[in-house]
């Protein structure tokens, strides 16, 4: 491991098409409030009213309601992102589009076909040539083959290495799969906030909020703004994001008002309870207070759970809360990943630390929220069924 070992980014590859596509809005190419259909004609998903509605802002800031954990392998080929689009016909609808926040990694990857539309390349080249090159970010690459040229850090499970290097399918790579230095990572932050990387206005307006955001623990978030989570460090407003791969953990933060970003890849177990003790340690050098880490309060209260009993399901999962009880199943094209089970503890009336939530949240409690008839795991909203 060296300072310029090149990491999986996971989630944080948001960023990276959330500045390609604000590049494309500045040119007057892509308009924020374009419907997609207008701009993908073919672009099609399980509900007709959706795809009908759902707009280039709404992708950004996760309102567009599609269903996140979509991952079909659409081949390693130059048109694998296009076959993904074309493969969403069967993608349902966490909510209804503009209604609420769901994580949607799908939604990054329709953005990724929009890119190429647009520019008449890959994502993959369209990023490179419109952010990478410019910006002089020569540690950061899309594709696993590229990373030969570096020193790659090798995630690890249970102290184990990976025996996969990388298990995303390439289609994934708008919304998860950028391979970086952490240098090059704070270089990408440091051009926005010099203006070098878009124009002023278009910095701004990425960092406006879109939506705020029920669950505020999981990724600490306050609300969504176009591309960046958005924190509210006790007075101090934030901007960054978080990004999960094979074994390893990435996680951004910036203060825009005092120039400072700080960028903390892993690549092994714990990476949660390790980036709060650094990033609260850091910070804290600067005057700026991160909220405490996420856990049941010292003092146990009981709460009527008869209105949060029931199914809560959206693609690939099923909850089922019984009480102080959740589990939490992988369905149909997910049904690989093992279920949990879990004990739910609370923390208000409508939010819970869950126990027993495995070592793939990297942390001792895991959020469990309630609102507007939702359950949020993960970011995600899983609408009731029963």
């Amino acid at each position: 491991m060296t300072t310029d070992s090149v990491f999986q980014l996971g989630s944080v590859a948001k960023i990276y098409t959330a500045t390609l596509v604000m590049s494309l809005v500045e040119e007057g190419l892509l308009d924020l409030d374009a419907r997609v259909a207008d701009v993908l004609p073919d672009f099609r998903v399980a509900d007709p009213d959706a795809t009908s509605e759902i707009t280039v802002r709404q992708l950004l800031s996760h309102t567009s309601g599609l269903s996140g954990d979509f991952q079909p392998d659409t081949g390693r080929g130059d048109d694998c992102i296009e076959r993904y689009v074309e493969a969403c016909v069967k993608l349902g609808q966490d909510v209804p589009p503009g209604s609420a926040v769901s994580y949607s990694g799908a939604g990054y990857v329709v953005l990724g076909r929009i890119v190429e539309v647009l520019t008449g390349t890959t994502w993959n080249k369209a990023l490179a040539d419109r952010v990478l090159t410019p910006l002089g970010l020569t540690h950061t690459m899309t594709l696993p083959e590229e990373v030969l040229r570096f020193r790659a850090a090798v995630g690890h499970f249970n102290g184990e290495p990976t025996p996969v290097w990388d298990l995303m399918p390439r289609a994934a790579g708008p919304g998860a799969a950028v391979f970086a230095s952490a240098g090059d990572v704070v270089r990408l932050v440091r051009a926005h906030l010099d203006g070098s990387a878009l124009k002023p206005e278009t910095v701004a307006l990425m960092q406006e909020r879109q939506v705020d955001v029920p669950d505020r623990w999981t990724v600490s978030a306050d609300g969504w703004g176009l591309g960046w989570t958005l924190y509210d460090f006790t007075g101090t407003p934030g901007i960054g994001h978080d990004g999960a791969a094979t074994g390893q953990y990435a996680y951004l933060r910036v203060i825009p008002e005092q120039g400072i970003a700080i960028a903390l890849l892993t690549n092994g177990g714990g990476a949660r309870p390790l980036s709060s003790a650094i990033l609260r340690s850091l910070l804290g050098r600067f005057g700026v207070e991160m909220p405490p880490p996420f856990a049941p309060p010292a003092e146990p209260f009981d709460v009527d759970m008869t209105p949060y009993n029931g199914v809560y399901k959206r693609e690939g999962v099923v909850i089922t809360i019984n009480d102080r009880r959740a589990r939490y199943e992988f369905v149909d094209d997910m049904a690989i990943y093992p279920s949990m089970d879990m004990d739910l503890i609370p923390v208000s009336h409508n939010v819970f630390a869950a126990t027993g939530a495995g070592s793939s949240f990297q942390d001792d409690f895991m959020p469990v929220v309630f609102a507007n008839g939702y359950c949020y795991i993960g970011m995600r909203a899983a609408p009731k069924i029963s």
